[in-house]
């Protein structure tokens, strides 16, 4: 494995860490945050190294128990992840997803037009903050990447993205008035950066914001210390092709396996 893949699945777990606390275990890392009980990202184990039925178990219960207040259970996979605790979770009716993860080491081919953007910071930018993520996760129901959620899963999430502030910079775009867009940029601690989550009012699609948003995105996160830079997409979705056309490349696969009640 390079040291660019073993350093990139360490910015993803991290990015997710972000804002929420992290307890060492014998076998694994456990990511909690007790006021965001419906966030997946908030409350999950990383790092498992657990490969005996007995570790395996432990790991488990341990999970149970920080998680009783969730209706979820997650654990994120890298490339040490023991093969028998995979065949375990899969037997324990876990489900596999993934994203395949792009990195851009180089110059963008793009960059957009010239837009006005400000950094989320206020609570008034935060509201509308809020208020495009519940855009984006209606869009996301009705193309049918998951159940239609609640409000308060919308308003964790935020929360959760709010909690990595400001380690995360994220940005809002005005276009004509408007608050259309956001995306957000982050240095990482290894190195290697992170760019994520960008979303578009559909009636201003077409028209360069994304390619803007993610040029200022990654300008930010190489101003604060990154080189190359990651991008994840849903392997099912359009937006890897245009992350590819603006020069990211496909480095890795991130895999969770996830055990979900409800939403």
């Amino acid at each position: 494995m390079s040291d660019l893949i073993a350093s990139a699945y360490a910015t993803l777990e991290r990015w997710y860490a972000l804002g929420h606390d992290v307890r060492p275990h014998a076998h694994a890392r456990f990511v909690h945050d007790a006021r965001l009980p419906l966030v997946y990202d908030a409350n999950f184990a990383a790092g498992v190294r657990a490969e005996s039925t007995a570790e395996i178990d432990a790991v488990l219960a341990q999970a149970d128990a920080l998680y009783a207040g969730c209706g979820h259970r997650q654990v994120l996979w890298d490339p040490a992840t023991p093969p028998a605790l995979e065949a375990r979770l899969l037997l324990e009716g876990y489900a596999l997803e993934h994203e395949v993860v792009l990195v851009l080491e180089g110059a963008l081919a793009a960059r957009g037009p010239a837009l006005e953007l400000r950094g989320v910071e206020t609570a008034a930018d935060w509201q509308v903050f809020t208020e495009l993520c519940r855009l984006d996760h209606e869009e996301e129901a009705r193309k049918g990447f998951h159940e239609p959620w609640p409000h308060a899963v919308t308003e964790q999430i935020a929360a959760s993205k709010r909690a990595k502030s400001p380690a995360v910079r994220y940005q809002l775009a005005r276009v004509d008035g408007v608050d259309c867009a956001f995306f957000s940029g982050w240095p990482g601690e290894n190195g290697v950066g992170k760019v994520e989550d960008l979303f578009t009012r559909a009636e201003f699609r077409g028209r360069g914001i994304g390619s803007a948003l993610i040029a200022a995105c990654v300008d930010d996160a190489r101003s604060r210390g990154a080189g190359p830079v990651l991008i994840g997409a849903l392997s099912d979705d359009t937006p890897k092709h245009m992350y590819a056309a603006l020069g990211f490349r496909p480095l890795c696969v991130q895999r969770q396996y996830l055990l979900s009640a409800s939403v």
